[in-house]
């Protein structure tokens, strides 16, 4: 798929021991350093790849955890989730 042109991108993240996260609420900004108690939500990985629908990209991010499944064997539990990336576009004052 790289080589089509459909990933574009793909990277696998340090572990949240040496993260931190950024959070704003009610106007102040606070940081906390990792690691994080919540490991069933970090984001270990990213792949952006271009697709032509949702229906598509839904199609791709199934045949990515479908490589992590036959690679990592049985025991290998993870999600991905199918976002669309903003652009210009999207933006009211672009328009």
């Amino acid at each position: 798929m790289v080589n089509a042109g459909v990933v574009l991108e793909t990277g696998g993240l340090h572990p949240s021991s040496s993260g931190a996260r950024v959070r704003v609420s009610g106007g102040k900004v606070s940081v906390t350093d990792g690691p994080f108690a919540e490991t069933k939500e970090l984001i270990g990985g990213y792949a952006i790849v271009q697709a032509t629908s949702r229906q598509e990209a839904v199609e791709l991010g199934k045949q990515f955890m479908q490589v992590h499944a036959s690679v990592l064997g049985s025991a290998y539990d993870g999600e991905c989730e199918v976002r669309q990336l903003f652009d210009a576009a999207d933006c009211p004052s672009a328009r």
